[in-house]
């Protein structure tokens, strides 16, 4: 698997920014909805609850997903399922899941969720919005809300314009997808978006986190990247900086994450063996290509396993092609 494999298909940098801005996201995506929440009132994410329903549920791809806890004007409690389909090729089973994630958690919590998708793919025609069946004496129409990302392109205008951060994650994505052949123009846009961050004139924060989205999604090869933090640093260092550059720090926070993960990796490792005996190098090979959340994941389940074909068929639902 190659590392713009491994990274492209995490859902973590999505998971991060829309913890950092959910309002701003709500807002940016689905006024419709946003103009119906207390944001004074605070927000919670309701990872766990959401965690039940996942592993209740039979699971192939991963997704970025969010179940979240906001307050109406009105002063009554509402939940919010935000899904994140990330996945290069459409998913003809992504209405019936979106369904299923809404029943699961109607059954077992009593709310109906306000069921939101956000969609990654470069397929202009490919826009579920609802599952359905229809029988004698039965019918369903289930209709959940999306946004096509596909569709910001004809509003470059507008989104250069924009301060609000799903703007800057929407531009990321669409000079992601046009430049997927052409290395040196997706270097230019990576530099131009991240010189944009300091032209809008935001905060130090912000624009750590969004550099970190954009750092994340738009891969370089690395004797270009090399080329591109040389450029970098030369422009923070123009700019007078008088803290450590923003590179420097996030380059530190990702070494810390891949520290973690690989003492997670080697703690599964030694857990699986532990369980089921000793692993084929090609497997633990497919381990070691599991994001940190997966690792978790994995190290949550593995407790059930008795022999390594439940590790082969949990490897094959969840990892990543």
């Amino acid at each position: 698997m190659t590392e713009e494999l491994q990274r492209a298909d995490n859902d973590s940098p999505w998971k991060e920014i829309l913890s950092a801005y959910f309002p701003q996201a709500m807002q940016f995506f689905f006024p419709e909805t946003d103009i119906l929440i207390d944001w004074s009132r605070p927000h919670e994410f309701l990872d766990k609850e959401f965690q039940q329903i996942v592993r209740e549920a039979e699971t192939g791809r991963r997704y970025a997903d969010k179940l979240v806890k906001v307050w109406q004007l009105q002063g009554e409690e509402i939940w919010l399922l935000i899904y994140v389909e990330i996945q290069a090729i459409p998913e003809d089973a992504f209405p019936q899941r979106m369904f299923s994630y809404n029943l699961r958690i109607f059954d077992k919590y009593g709310k109906g969720a306000i069921s939101l998708a956000i969609l990654c793919d470069a397929n202009a025609t490919w826009r579920p919005h609802q599952y359905s069946y229809n029988y004698p004496n039965t019918r369903l129409n289930f209709e959940f809300g999306i946004v096509k990302l596909l569709d910001y392109q004809n509003n470059w205008a507008e989104l250069e314009a924009s301060n609000n951060p799903f703007a800057t994650v929407v531009m990321t994505h669409l000079k992601t997808q046009q430049t997927a052949k052409k290395p040196q123009e997706r270097k230019t846009w990576k530099f131009s978006l991240i010189r944009r961050l300091y032209e809008l004139g935001l905060q130090e924060r912000d624009i750590r986190n969004l550099y970190r989205f954009i750092d994340w999604v738009m891969i370089l090869p690395k004797p270009l990247e090399a080329e591109f933090w040389q450029e970098f640093k030369q422009f923070e260092q123009e700019r007078s900086m008088s803290y450590i550059t923003t590179g420097e720090r996030i380059g530190y926070e990702r070494g810390k994450e891949e520290g973690r993960q690989e003492g997670k990796q080697e703690l599964v490792l030694r857990l699986l063996q532990r369980r089921i005996g000793e692993l084929p190098q090609e497997v633990q090979q497919r381990i070691q290509t599991l994001s940190l959340e997966q690792l978790e994941a994995l190290g949550e389940t593995l407790l059930d396993f008795s022999a390594i074909a439940d590790l082969l068929n949990w490897l094959e639902a969840n990892q990543t092609a």
